[in-house]
């Protein structure tokens, strides 16, 4: 008989948040594959968890994982965690798991925390229809080529930020999405300074500018989906405040100013300015 991959959730912060199905598995299977063996040690120690443990990671899947699906053709039971959360979700496994059900192996899902879920399910956002895309582009013009792409998806959007990297993603979605486009930033889920805020985004980049604390831990940002309506109206209000401005000045000023109130593009606004002043 073959053995089984256990797919199994951990905490993403509160040890607590383990479930006793997760504890057992990972106590009664053969061996434990874990992104990070040494990460994973202070969880297997909290629980007296003694199963050997290898590594299986991006660097390592291509030699681990025939191996692996080796073991558990000869009848081993194996568990498969990441550093914390639900493995594959931006973690590695997914070789190991497409692996075990090419070899016909039987693969189990141990659900639990996900910090995507946690973040999505806080929000306050609707959450009938997302899309999980990951971290974004560490370069500037990638992160603004692929922000184009989703800027006008209906659906909400959840991003994995580094905290290095917070601040100039969220200068780019300002710039992209627009100020008034809605979101929330969940920070350290579970942990000790957790942070959940929900606003537009030019509140949030001004939240983050204004605390050097929230560039810290594990962040997910929750973005709102694109609404058609709401864009109408922000261009029917811009197009009021253009043609106000420019009855005092010239369209180069005009734009400039409108840009400075609205964040939106100046270029953008000047290009609109001469269409309105025509």
């Amino acid at each position: 008989m073959a053995g089984t991959l256990f797919v199994v959730a951990t905490p993403i912060g509160h040890l607590d948040d383990f479930s006793r199905r997760a504890e057992q598995t990972l106590k009664t299977c053969q061996i434990i594959a874990a992104e990070d063996t040494r990460h994973s040690g202070h969880l297997l120690s909290a629980y007296s968890i003694n199963t050997p443990t290898t590594a299986c990671h991006d660097h390592n899947e291509g030699q681990k994982v025939p191996e692996l699906v080796t073991r558990m053709q000869q009848g081993d039971h194996i568990s498969l965690i990441s550093d914390a959360g639900t493995p594959l979700i931006s973690d590695p496994g997914f070789r190991l798991v497409r692996a075990a059900h090419e070899a016909g192996i039987r693969v189990v899902p141990i659900p639990g925390a996900c910090a995507a879920i946690s973040a999505l399910s806080a929000s306050g956002l609707p959450s009938d229809r997302f899309s999980f895309e990951g971290f974004l582009p560490a370069k500037t013009h990638a992160r603004k080529q692929t922000l184009d792409g989703l800027k006008k998806d209906t659906r909400t959007l959840i991003f994995y930020e580094a905290p290095h990297r917070i601040l100039d993603s969220l200068i780019d979605f300002v710039e992209v999405f627009g100020k008034d486009r809605d979101a929330c930033i969940a920070r350290e889920i579970t942990k000790t300074f957790e942070t959940i805020k929900k606003a537009t985004l030019g509140e949030l980049l001004e939240f983050v500018q204004n605390d050097s604390n929230q560039e810290r831990g594990e962040i997910v940002l929750v973005v709102g989906g694109y609404n058609a309506e709401q864009e109408v109206e922000n261009t029917e209000a811009t197009d009021k405040l253009l043609k106000r401005l420019l009855q005092d000045l010239p369209v180069k000023a005009a734009a400039q100013l409108a840009s400075e109130l609205t964040g939106i593009k100046k270029n953008e606004l000047y290009q609109r300015a001469l269409q309105l002043k025509d």
